[in-house]
């Protein structure tokens, strides 16, 4: 168990920045004022989530421009971008130009595999090339490349009244080392400390070698490590959902509760051919919260996370919630707000 001494450094949270179809303003709105409180708060990093075809954040890179101009100090990041939907050279030239005007707070998390329902969407996407395209590690490893500073071409110079460069511009160079990789396999979590990345590790994952959620997890984090230059030194991020109550109503309360019980029988036993283990979500005072994540075998070898908002809830609830958090939940767990 963590010890007053080693006490939470980081503490971020993560929404998936739901939206109306009649009304997508709105809904994008919410989330950049989501951002903003959470810097009042003191959070260390606000995350985005990313969905294509749905009704959630379709374009994260654009929404955290939009937050780097409205917020000084909170990190901005990615969770995540699959970049299976991507052309890595120019998802490079979108993220090195955002940490630019955030001046170095981005911190892109990525993840690799082919698209969702990628034979109902490939002919839009990929019309040419659907059955060529690649969508393994080496689209990760382009990328990488890219933002690294890396060649993209060997061609530079001057042509007529242009300069052109070898590498993506504008180049970030502290970007290379804040790119996070998204994995739930002991697989991707060897991958990405084997290429320096580092590692976000949420509430889901897969089940193989055990069907204990946090055993699991467990193995990851040490499994990254391991294979990471900096060893136990490597950055992890635990994201699991969170919802303390300290300050919800009596209403509230009762919508949340109803909300993780929905959700609970899916985190009995593997779920569907990939065995994917789901998390429990934690409801309750800030204090029981704790109580359960100093119990947590992964969370004690973490010190930093970004805590999950529920999918669903009205923006006067994640102002609820993320207030809790950073008043009541971080403290418990040895964290104090940034000023």
């Amino acid at each position: 168990m963590p010890l007053p001494s080693q006490p939470l450094r980081k503490l971020g949270f993560l929404t998936i920045g739901l939206f109306d179809e009649a009304d997508p303003g709105r809904g994008h709105e919410s989330t950049l004022g989501v951002i903003e409180l959470g810097e009042r708060l003191g959070f260390d990093s606000a995350w985005v989530r990313h969905r294509h075809l749905q009704y959630g954040i379709s374009s994260p890179v654009a929404v955290l421009a939009a937050a780097s101009q409205r917020t000084s100090r909170i990190e901005l990041g990615t969770a995540v971008i699959p970049v299976g939907w991507e052309n890595p050279l120019r998802l490079a030239e979108d993220l090195a130009t955002v940490d630019v005007l955030s001046a170095g707070r981005l911190n892109p998390g990525v993840s690799v595999g082919p698209p969702m329902h990628y034979d109902q969407v490939k002919d839009a996407l990929y019309p040419s090339t659907g059955d060529l395209e690649d969508f393994g590690y080496e689209r990760v490893r382009r990328l990488l490349s890219f933002v690294r500073g890396e060649p993209a071409t060997d061609f530079s110079g001057v042509e007529g009244f242009e300069v052109f460069s070898h590498r993506v511009q504008p180049h970030s160079p502290g970007l290379g080392s804040r790119m996070w990789y998204g994995g739930g396999s002991l697989r991707s979590a060897r991958w990405a400390g084997e290429h320096a990345m580092n590692f976000l590790t949420s509430s889901v994952v897969k089940a193989e070698t055990s069907e204990q959620f946090a055993e699991i997890q467990l193995s990851h984090v040490r499994e990254f490590r391991a294979h990471h230059p900096d060893g136990e030194r490597a950055r992890v991020s635990q994201g699991l959902v969170v919802i303390p109550t300290d300050s919800a109503s009596s209403e509230q309360r009762a919508r949340y509760k109803e909300y993780a019980e929905k959700r609970t029988p899916r985190t009995a036993a593997p779920q569907g051919p990939a065995r994917m283990m789901f998390a429990p979500d934690l409801v309750g005072d800030s204090a029981e919260i704790a109580e359960r994540l100093y119990a947590h075998a992964a969370f004690q070898e973490v010190d930093e996370v970004a805590f999950a908002l529920p999918f669903t809830f009205e923006h006067e609830d994640y102002v609820q919630i993320l207030t809790d958090i950073a008043t009541r939940l971080g403290p418990e767990l040895g964290w104090r707000p940034r000023p």
